[in-house]
This record gives C-alpha cells, sequence and structure tokens, in this order.
C-alpha cells in the first residue's frame, strides 16, 4: 500500500467532531484527533444508568428483610451482610472500589474519613465493617432512613443541646465494641480538598481503642484518571438533589474509588483532642491529596505532635 502524501495546509487543518463536546477541547498538536473524553452517548447513557438503577433497587428490595432479621440475632452477621450490601450496590452502580493499606479488624475501632458524597457511604461501607454517624434528617428519608437504621446507623442532629447525649450514645456504641466510621468536616464538599476536622466531633475518641484514619478519593473516570474537573461529578453537597446526582452518576462508566486506610492509632498517646484532631486532618489530607494527584500513595503513620517521625 502506498503512502498517499496530503498537502501541508491539509495536514493543520483540525479535524471535524463526530459528536459535540460539552468541555470544549482543543487539539492537542496541530491535525491530531479531538480527545475522545465526552459525556456518554445520550442512549447508552440512559440504558446504562436505567439498568443499573433498577438491579440497585431489586437488591435493596432483598437485602432489607435479610438485613431485619440478622440484626435481631446475636452475633456479627448483620455487619458481615451489611458489607456485602455496599459491596454488591457498588458493582451494580458501576464503581469500582481500590483499597491501598488495611483496615483495623479490632472492636472499638474509630474511623475517621474526608467526605465529598453520598457515595462514600456505600464505598466505606463495602471495605469496613462498622456503623455510620449521619445527620438525624437522614433516617427521615424514604428507603434510605430505612437502609440507615437497619445498618446500625447513630443519627445525630445539628442541635448543640442534643450534642452531649449524642456523644454518650457514640461513646457506649464503641465501649460495647462496635466501630465507627466518622466524617469529622462535618458536611461534604466538592471533592477537590479536605476541610478541617473539627475537634468537637473527636469528642467521641476517648472510648475507642484505636482511631484510623482514611483518606477516600474517586480518582478513575471513563477509565482514565479522573482530574479536578471531573471531581465535581462524584461530589454531592450543599442542596443538590441525590435522585439527579444517582442518575448522572449511574449514566458513566469506568468510576472507580480509592480507599487509602492509614496505620491506626491508640488516642490515649495525644496529650488532648486537638492534638489528635490535628494529625488526624493532615494525615487524611495529605492521603487524599496523593490519591487526587494520581501518585503511589502508601498508608501514612498517625503520631503525636514531637512522636519520632511525625
Amino acid at each position: 500500500m502506498e503512502a498517499v502524501a496530503r498537502a501541508p495546509e491539509e495536514a493543520l487543518k483540525p479535524r471535524r467532531l463526530r459528536r459535540a463536546s460539552p468541555l470544549n477541547f482543543q487539539p492537542w498538536i496541530p491535525g491530531a484527533a479531538w480527545a475522545d473524553v465526552m459525556e456518554p452517548r445520550p442512549m447508552g447513557g440512559r440504558l446504562r444508568a436505567i439498568r443499573r438503577i433498577v438491579l440497585a433497587v431489586l437488591w435493596t428490595l432483598v437485602a432489607i428483610p435479610i438485613q431485619a432479621v440478622l440484626i435481631r440475632l446475636p452475633g456479627r452477621a448483620s455487619i458481615a451482610f451489611g458489607r456485602r450490601y455496599h459491596a454488591v450496590l457498588c458493582r451494580l452502580i458501576g464503581l469500582k472500589v481500590q483499597v491501598v493499606g488495611t483496615p483495623s479488624r479490632g472492636p472499638s475501632v474509630l474511623f475517621v474519613s474526608n467526605h465529598s458524597s453520598w457515595l462514600d457511604i456505600l464505598v466505606l461501607g463495602s471495605v469496613l465493617e462498622a456503623a455510620f454517624v449521619s445527620k438525624a434528617e437522614v433516617g427521615q428519608w424514604p428507603v434510605v432512613g430505612l437502609v440507615a437504621r437497619l445498618g446500625r446507623t447513630v443519627f445525630v442532629s445539628r442541635k448543640r443541646s442534643g450534642t452531649g447525649k449524642e456523644t454518650e450514645a457514640i461513646q457506649e456504641r464503641l465501649a460495647a465494641g462496635d466501630s465507627i466510621i466518622l466524617f469529622p468536616e462535618g458536611t461534604s464538599n466538592d471533592g477537590t480538598r479536605v476541610l478541617p476536622f473539627r475537634s468537637s466531633f473527636l469528642a467521641v475518641a476517648s472510648a475507642a481503642r484505636e482511631v484510623q484514619p482514611v483518606s477516600l478519593v474517586y480518582d478513575r473516570l471513563g477509565g482514565l484518571p479522573a482530574c479536578r474537573r471531573d471531581r465535581p461529578l462524584f461530589a454531592w453537597y450543599g442542596d443538590m438533589d441525590i435522585a439527579t446526582h444517582f442518575w448522572r452518576i449511574a449514566r458513566r462508566s469506568g468510576a472507580r474509588a480509592t480507599v487509602l486506610l492509614h496505620e491506626p492509632a491508640d488516642p490515649a498517646a495525644f496529650p488532648d483532642r486537638k492534638a489528635l484532631t490535628a494529625a488526624a486532618s493532615e494525615v487524611v489530607a495529605e492521603g487524599a491529596a496523593l490519591l487526587r494527584q494520581n501518585r503511589p500513595a502508601q498508608p501514612l503513620a498517625l503520631r503525636p505532635p514531637g512522636a519520632a517521625g511525625a
């Protein structure tokens, strides 16, 4: 086959798009094809979303009565099934979960993580055998509230008047051997940063045997490394509608979340609650920054101020 030479002016002409790009990409070299990182094709994306949502709803309807029975039985069967439920749900909606590090398997572990989306519940629930702490309004949501209660979620209000009782309730759960997942930022955000942890959230740490920091980042989309402009797709915060957000996520393919489990530490090794809060916040933020930059990340040590290597 002979190569056909092209006129220089023809080679420099940008090629036409096969479909419109909402992100306004530019050719990376003269005459190169446009990047194909685009929204899913309308019909394909809708069919994918419908299939995933139907399967997720069916799985939830099957899981609810099973968990309702297991939660009344002695032992940890309900905890193990809760983790299984979240793991299957992640697969059904097309979200792959990668884990770096090892979760502490002992009783009374307080996991502290950054928070950017309702998806965090599914991801962390698929990795950790622990109960979540959530705002009281979630308990009133249809279906979601029921699933949360069956998952032994601890509900807390945002009123200062109830803070003491809620702290005691979480400490009692930890003292009884339950592990708890806490989001000390106090809110979710756009996923491009980790907000400073609030020391008031770690008032419960005194009842924990260990505190383990966790960094969670959504680092793949369409099978490619996610960039800064992709992160708001996963983020759910402010007054966003959860149904609309779920639909948008379900349409996409090749999504992945990476969970970086840092080294646990004894909370008693820290001089006070503020020192523990600052150290945990720094470790989680540093780990999340590495994941957002698509750099190799290893578990970081949680150490008191002034400790060797801190």
